[in-house]
């Protein structure tokens, strides 16, 4: 089993990498390429409106992992993700591309001091997350960075069929 400080390591590691995958993903696109539809459900997010969402859960996530921390419970089991994405994409202070990029960049760094400061037992906190349910700590931040290359992947398949 690897010890309290391979694992924090292990997370901050793939904090930067994914981060700055991303970063460098949504840095590259086309300005055509930041109102197309990504996905046809729901509130029809365009590739600006994913970036807005990824910023939002990354401070939401990030906030959610903290209240664990401090002894709350996580989120109530009645939780409407669906819902809480939706609202809180739509009161992004901003849609412009750079904008948003610093605000993911930001976002990540709190992400990854509050990493860095988590001390033995922290990682294996449980508390309720509204996809993974009861889960530690540790799941729940690297859901965070999974969370991102799901939505890179989408994004590139509806890319790839419009050049088609």
């Amino acid at each position: 089993m690897k010890s309290h400080a391979e694992r924090k390591e292990y997370l901050i590691r793939r904090f930067r990498e994914t981060g700055a995958q991303l970063s460098a993903f949504f840095g590259d696109l086309p300005p055509a390429a930041w109102d197309r539809r990504v996905y046809s459900e729901g509130a029809a997010w365009t590739v600006r409106q994913v970036l807005a969402h990824l910023v939002q859960a990354e401070d939401s996530m990030r906030r959610l992992v903290e209240r664990i921390l401090a002894g709350e419970s996580g989120v109530p089991e009645d939780f409407d993700l669906d819902a809480y994405n939706e609202y809180k994409v739509s009161q992004q202070k901003t849609d412009a591309p750079v904008a948003l990029l610093d605000e993911f960049a930001a976002a990540r760094r709190k992400t990854i001091v509050l990493i860095a400061g988590l001390v033995e037992g922290e990682l294996d906190k449980i508390g309720r997350h509204p996809v993974l349910g009861e889960a530690p700590v540790e799941m729940i931040l690297k859901l965070i960075y999974r969370h991102g290359n799901v939505h890179r992947r989408d994004i590139v398949k509806v890319l790839e069929e419009e050049v088609r």
